[in-house]
């Protein structure tokens, strides 16, 4: 059996290995490294595929969410409403602009932010929210979205989890992730579904106004070479990168279905277990499954994850501790009744390996494993 990892870079590179080789070698023979033909061939492919009038490649997703916010001159205090179950960079961008963080609980079903939480949490210094897209399904944005228009809220969606998911509103419109805010981020992390080489990352608008300014943003605040219209940052999707993502981009739909296939494996075997909730996939958003993350009634995850560890299966606990609990993020303004479901969610649950390249002897054989520590607890 070949080695389980949580994401398989090397066997996905042997599939596209000529193309990928190829794609590199001509960028570094033409020397284009930086905002060359690749880049805006990348961003024109994106826009095509996303539907999207403006995507602005930028250096990581956390820069993208970033420059999203900036672009919006938001006031130092002013109110950012996002999820208290994710990664910290959705929140370390809003203190770095002096901004406030407003946490908010998360749906106890799809583990995605909680319109209740959201409505709640509405103040007159409310200028923004971040939904997260998480674990690859779409938040229900059509809510979030009517929530934001009645209160004059801008919307930024993190979709660093989901690209390639789709959304369908109740009039039957349907809509790619990331597309469907005033402005949508990504990131290209080599683990992310589409994932390049290194860091990468871009920014989605259907604004034409939002777009001149978040490019103006990215290269250091300049629309004409060397007259600095703004304070900006300097964020660029090198040419080698997205050369590679092209490639991939190509593919990312049939790497959506392979995980999809990897997701009902799982959910096949892990159904007998009535203790065991598995991911819940939405009428509304197709799931790309960027996690697999199983929650159980109780679990010792940290000795279900050593157990595993033993075995050779990789496992990973997303996310060990809420935000709202960080040292770097928390506030004497948050009630712990508040956060009952992510406080519930970071202590039972566990995500098992998923990726494009898995077999179903990995298969079984993580499975059996799962179930070799239950019944021995």
């Amino acid at each position: 059996m070949r080695k389980i990892q949580m994401v398989d870079l090397v066997s996905q590179y042997e599939k596209i290995k000529p193309e990928i080789d190829n794609a590199i070698l001509n960028v570094v023979q033409s020397s284009a490294y930086v905002n060359g033909p690749e880049v805006k061939a990348f961003q024109s492919e994106l826009e095509n595929y996303l539907g999207v009038k403006h995507v602005i490649p930028c250096a990581n997703g956390t820069d993208a969410l970033q420059v999203a916010l900036m672009a919006l001159d938001l006031e130092e205090g002013d109110e950012v409403i996002t999820t208290d179950f994710t990664f910290a960079a959705t929140v370390e961008v809003v203190g770095l602009l002096k901004l406030n963080s407003v946490l908010v609980d998360v749906e106890p079903n799809t583990f995605n932010i909680s319109i209740e939480a959201i409505e709640k949490a509405i103040t007159p210094k409310t200028k923004a929210i971040i939904p997260v897209h998480l674990f690859g399904q779409c938040a229900n944005m059509e809510a979030i979205l009517e929530l934001a228009k009645k209160h004059n809220i801008k919307v930024i969606e993190d979709n660093a989890q989901g690209i390639g998911a789709q959304y369908t509103f109740s009039d039957g419109t349907k809509a790619m992730s990331g597309s469907m805010g005033d402005i949508g981020t990504t990131s290209f992390f080599p683990s992310k579904n589409l994932g390049c080489y290194g860091d990468g990352g871009a920014i989605f608008t259907n604004s034409d106004e939002l777009a001149e300014i978040m490019r103006s943003i990215v290269n250091h605040g300049m629309g004409k070479r060397y007259y600095h219209d703004r304070l900006g940052v300097n964020s660029r999707l090198d040419s080698i990168q997205a050369a590679i993502l092209r490639i991939k981009l190509r593919e990312l739909d049939d790497y959506a279905e392979a995980r999809r296939k990897v997701a009902d494996h799982y959910d096949r075997f892990f159904a007998q277990y009535d203790n065991i909730q598995t991911p819940v996939r939405e009428s509304q958003s197709t799931h790309v499954f960027h996690q697999y993350t199983l929650k159980f009634d109780e679990l010792d995850q940290f000795a279900l994850q050593a157990f595993l560890g033993e075995k050779e299966v990789p496992a990973m606990i997303y996310y060990p501790v809420p935000l709202h609990a960080q040292e770097a993020y928390t506030s004497s303004d948050y009630n712990e009744d508040d956060f009952a479901v992510t406080n519930n969610l970071c202590k039972t649950v566990i995500s098992l390996p998923i990726h494009t390249e898995m077999d179903e002897e990995q298969l079984n054989y993580i499975c059996q494993s799962v179930q070799e520590y239950l019944e021995k607890n």
